[in-house]
């Protein structure tokens, strides 16, 4: 295990040459990927989230492509389409944005519903469709997707099912006065050009495959399940926690392990995760969505009536 956590411990120490601050924010995206899920970035725009794309895709020497997710984007751009080739006399395949490792899906709330569920498919199936052919799409796959906040102009609340797909959904925030005097001071440099690949696409799948295979005790899965069940049965809760919220947890926990160093999930691996990984599930009732803080309060809340399990080391 020593040496994962040095190729994990260059890999966060690549990423912060290119990203000032923000280690959390970074260990949160490697989780996810390291569990094979995709992420959601919701923020404002001018804090990063395109150059945090950029950097995991070169640190983790994966192909990557991005997307403006602008109103007139169509489906076809993302699965590929059918082309007329005059020479050949026959239709050939172009490839679309989604036939690469990362696709950085940027702003994908000021797209049409059309447009968003072709992401959503090969987002869950890992392939796309066009003229009745499937194609897998490269191994691994991530989208990081971004969107503005509700409300900004053009933008759209992204439907629940699709939300639900997303295994992590974060914001990345401002920063504080330290760290923007840094950014500001390597504004005439390019920080990309001198980070480092350390992995590569088939070293990614050997670390997801390990993370997969981190051992979890019963008292885990019951918290969760319990946790799961505690938010279907809250009175300010419309729709709780789905089976796929409850399998991003277990799937992150065993990431945080992994980033811990351990081959075995501990009980502050889930509690640490649980924000990131299931409160952008929720669905709050109309009567306390005028709050801005009702989903963390409500979540908070919740969370405080399951008690954390306690399990010996292994």
């Amino acid at each position: 295990m020593s040496d994962k956590n040095a190729i994990i411990g260059a890999v966060l120490d690549e990423l912060q040459k290119v990203i000032i601050g923000k280690r959390a924010v970074l260990e949160k995206i490697l989780m996810a990927i390291l569990a094979g899920g995709h992420i959601l970035i919701d923020d404002i725009p001018g804090v990063g989230k395109t150059t945090i794309s950029v950097a995991f895709a070169k640190v983790l020497g994966l192909l990557q492509k991005r997307l403006q997710f602008t109103p007139d984007i169509l489906p076809s751009d993302i699965t590929g389409f059918s082309m007329y080739d005059k020479s050949s006399n026959e239709f050939r395949y172009v490839e679309g944005a989604a036939m690469t490792n990362i696709l950085l899906a940027d702003e994908i709330n000021r797209t049409s519903p059309r447009t968003q569920s072709a992401l959503l498919e090969v987002m869950e199936e890992g392939s796309v469709t066009v003229d009745a052919v499937t194609r897998s799409v490269p191994k691994p796959f991530i989208v990081i997707a971004t969107q503005n906040p509700s409300g900004s102009i053009g933008t759209q609340e992204l439907p629940e099912s699709q939300v639900d797909r997303f295994l992590i959904r974060i914001s990345i925030g401002y920063p504080d006065v330290k760290e923007e005097i840094e950014i500001l001071k390597g504004i005439h440099g390019n920080a990309l050009s001198n980070v480092r690949s350390v992995l590569n696409a088939e070293e990614l799948s050997a670390l997801q495959a390990h993370t997969s295979r981190v051992h979890v005790a019963d008292s885990i899965y019951e918290y969760i399940a319990r946790l799961a069940e505690a938010t279907r049965q809250s009175s300010a809760v419309l729709l709780g926690i789905s089976p796929r919220g409850s399998i991003a947890a277990i799937k992150m926990a065993q990431a945080h392990a992994v980033l811990c160093g351990r081959e075995y999930v501990r009980p502050e691996d889930a509690a640490v995760i649980l924000k990131s990984v299931l409160q952008h599930r929720l669905i709050i009732k109309n009567r306390v969505s005028f709050d801005h803080n009702a989903a963390d309060n409500i979540f908070e809340e919740i969370i405080r009536t399951v008690p954390l399990p306690k399990i010996a080391e292994i």
